[in-house]
């Protein structure tokens, strides 16, 4: 099943229209407090990539801190982990959108 995407242009103008966003970003702290998307309708959730992936191996288990019911955008440096969480995420009934690129485009999108 193809994932849904985000580019960076249409993650712009949904926090720009003010619509409710939960941002789940797979990078380490280090990386995510240097950088991350911010924004007053942005919810931003830092879970690292490697407690995702654990998922797969543990039928059962859940990471109660995402909420389900609603789509994450899910983001990273260029998108290749982003992808790979949102996969996993989508199988465990996630709705999930993967940010186009990630915050390299992200950025890159910002400075035009």
């Amino acid at each position: 099943m193809a994932l849904k995407t985000v580019t960076p242009e249409e993650l712009s103008d949904k926090i720009r229209q003010g619509e409710q966003l939960i941002i789940l970003d797979v990078r380490d702290q280090e990386k995510y407090n240097r950088f991350h998307i911010e924004g007053g309708n942005i919810q931003s959730l830092n879970i690292h990539k490697t407690e995702i992936f654990g998922l797969e191996e543990k039928e059962d288990q859940e990471i109660p801190s995402l909420p389900k019911g609603k789509e994450l955008i899910v983001t990273c440096t260029t998108g290749n982990s982003a992808t790979k969480c949102a996969a996993i995420l989508s199988e465990r009934g996630y709705e999930v959108a993967v940010l186009e690129g990630g915050l390299t485009a992200w950025k890159e999108y910002l400075k035009k």
